[in-house]
C-alpha cells in the first residue's frame, strides 16, 4: 500500500543473538564431546610375556603400547613374592614402550610387574601383569614396596576446557544483548 512503510524483518534464524548462541553451542559440544573420542593407550606386549614361568629371571621388563607415550611421570615397578621391589632405576620411555631394570631376582613364586604411564592424550593409565620364577635365585631384593600411585594429581582437561568454553559462551551472549 502506498504511504505505508514496509517492514522487513531478518529472516528468523539469521539475528546476530542466535548466530552467535549457535556458535557457542557448537563449540562446548565438541569440546565436551572431543574427549571422549580419544582412545587411552592400551598394553598390546609384554616382556616378559603375561605369565610366563622362568628358570632365571629377566634383566629388564617391559611392555608396549598402542601409541607413544609421554616421557613424564611414567613409573614401572616389579614386586616379588616377598613383597619386596625387585626393579631398579627410573623408568625409560622410548615411544610406545615403558621399561624398567631388574635386580638378579630371589625367591621362587609370583613376581609382579606394575606400570603406569601416561598416554598421548593426557590420561595416566596404569595396569600390572604376573610373571612366575620357577627356580629361586640369588638376589638381594630392595626396599619394601609401596601402594602403587592412583595419578590422582592428574588434571582431566576435557570438562576444565567444556566449563571454561561455557562461560565464555554465556559472557559473549551477554555482551551481545546488552548492545543497543
Amino acid at each position: 500500500m502506498p504511504g505505508y512503510p514496509v517492514a522487513r524483518s531478518r529472516p528468523l534464524g539469521a539475528t546476530p543473538v542466535r548466530m552467535l548462541m549457535t556458535a557457542v553451542a557448537v563449540v562446548i559440544l565438541s569440546l565436551v564431546a572431543a574427549p571422549s573420542a580419544v582412545a587411552h593407550a592400551v598394553r598390546i606386549a609384554t616382556d616378559p610375556a603375561v605369565d610366563a614361568v622362568l628358570d632365571t629371571g629377566p634383566t629388564r621388563v617391559s611392555a608396549t603400547f598402542n601409541e607413544a607415550l609421554q616421557t613424564g611421570f611414567a613409573a614401572m615397578t616389579v614386586v616379588g613374592p616377598d613383597g619386596n621391589l625387585w626393579s631398579m632405576g627410573d623408568t625409560a620411555v622410548s615411544g610406545a614402550i615403558a621399561s624398567v631394570a631388574v635386580r638378579p631376582l630371589g625367591p621362587a613364586g609370583t613376581y609382579t610387574v606394575n606400570y603406569r604411564v601416561t598416554s598421548a592424550d593426557g590420561h595416566v593409565v596404569s595396569g600390572s601383569w604376573p610373571i612366575h620364577l620357577r627356580t629361586p635365585g640369588t638376589g638381594t631384593p630392595g626396599p619394601p614396596a609401596s601402594a602403587p600411585a592412583t595419578g590422582a594429581g592428574h588434571i582431566l582437561w576435557g570438562p576444565l576446557l567444556a566449563v571454561a568454553a561455557a562461560i565464555i559462551g554465556v559472557a559473549a551472549v551477554w555482551f551481545v544483548r546488552r548492545r543497543p
